[in-house]
């Protein structure tokens, strides 16, 4: 049998999620208050993230930086810092370049009009539906993942979310949602909800689900089947030969990588990319990072990302005196008071972190 062109009984749809909202939202510290600003930060945090990793982050990040003007003010440096733990840090600098334009051009509140907020650094069409829905009530769609799939379900309409027909008409269904509803802040944010805790792309809760009624890809029984899941790509993996040295009063030297790319302006140990299969003695491994200390072979450390897979080849050292001679090409040495000041990846700070011998 052939898909819905359109989710049936939209108004029904909006008006029981709505209600189902009401009694199930989950009590998170960025629906304690309603500004611009604050829907901001946590849109730009939760894109990629989870949010019970972005919980606590938001919380002090917005005790460190309570307002645009604040955020706009303070160096890259503490912006970065105060983003450890989230990742995709790119998106740190999206947001501190977002607060300066609202500081600049809009006096310090977050524009309302979607075509204002998509002009804001980081924020696309799904950031600006939200904000502009949540904080002041406007008919704004949105759409991601879990908005998709719940449209697709309820309409029993196949492919991925992915395709573009399907992306297309996702928006169109959004649309239609968020008009037909009572109240878009509640309407759109319990859409969210549901598609996060309820809708979930593996074993959904379709017994708790208040939409049961009204969806045909249960009735049809092909929940497990919608949408039609994403080809996973084959990862890469990155091999990275990093050096630790470590000075007599615990100091380590660090390095900050370039701007763009992998782990953008991050800090790091010395750091080389090397070819998979290479290996270095540790005289080898010292020429190859341009450091002048004897060596050890350490361990080596892995991490996945989204799209690749890391190794490092971790070599330790350690000097006395002050190391001034290393101290080159923007390299330092950063004592263990200091080093929380340096944003640097979750895989940098399980280097840093190994018990060596």
């Amino acid at each position: 049998m052939p898909a819905r062109e359109n989710v049936p009984k939209i108004s029904v749809v909006a008006t029981t999620i709505e209600e189902w909202f009401t009694t199930n939202a989950r009590d998170l510290p960025w629906r304690h208050q309603r500004t611009g600003y604050s829907a901001l930060v946590s849109e730009l945090m939760l894109q990629q993230t989870q949010v019970s990793r972005v919980i606590d982050k938001y919380t002090n990040f917005m005790a460190r930086f309570p307002t645009a003007k604040a955020l706009a003010k303070a160096p890259e440096s503490e912006v970065l810092a105060a983003w450890q733990g989230l990742g995709y840090y790119r998106r740190a600098r999206f947001l501190h370049a977002a607060a300066k334009v609202v500081v600049e051009q809009h006096a310090g509140v977050v524009p309302m009009e979607r075509d204002a907020l998509m002009a804001l650094p980081g924020v696309g069409r799904y950031s600006a539906g939200s904000i502009a829905s949540i904080v002041d009530g406007r008919r704004e769609a949105i759409v991601d993942g879990n908005v998709s799939r719940v449209f697709q379900r309820l309409a029993a309409r196949e492919g991925s979310v992915n395709e573009k027909a399907n992306a297309a008409w996702a928006w169109v269904q959004a649309q239609r949602f968020v008009d037909a509803s009572t109240n878009p802040a509640k309407a759109n944010e319990g859409l969210m909800e549901l598609g996060a805790s309820i809708c979930t792309p593996a074993a959904p809760k379709c017994e708790s689900c208040p939409l049961a009624a009204q969806c045909l890809a249960r009735k049809r029984g092909v929940v497990g089947a919608i949408p039609a899941a994403k080809p996973r790509a084959v990862k890469q993996e990155l091999v990275l030969l990093s050096v630790r040295i470590t000075r007599s009063d615990g100091a380590i030297l660090l390095e900050q990588r370039a701007q763009s790319g992998l782990w953008g302006g991050l800090w790091q140990p010395p750091t080389v990319e090397v070819v998979e299969g290479a290996e270095f003695t540790p005289i080898a491994a010292a020429k190859r990072v341009a450091v002048t200390a004897k060596l050890t072979r350490a361990s080596e450390v892995s991490c996945t990302l989204t799209h690749r897979s890391v190794r490092f080849m971790l070599y330790h050292g350690s000097i006395r005196g002050k190391g001034a001679a290393l101290e080159v090409q923007g390299r330092r040495f950063v004592t263990r008071e200091e080093i929380a000041n340096y944003a640097m990846s979750n895989a940098v700070k399980r280097l840093l972190d190994l018990r060596l011998s």
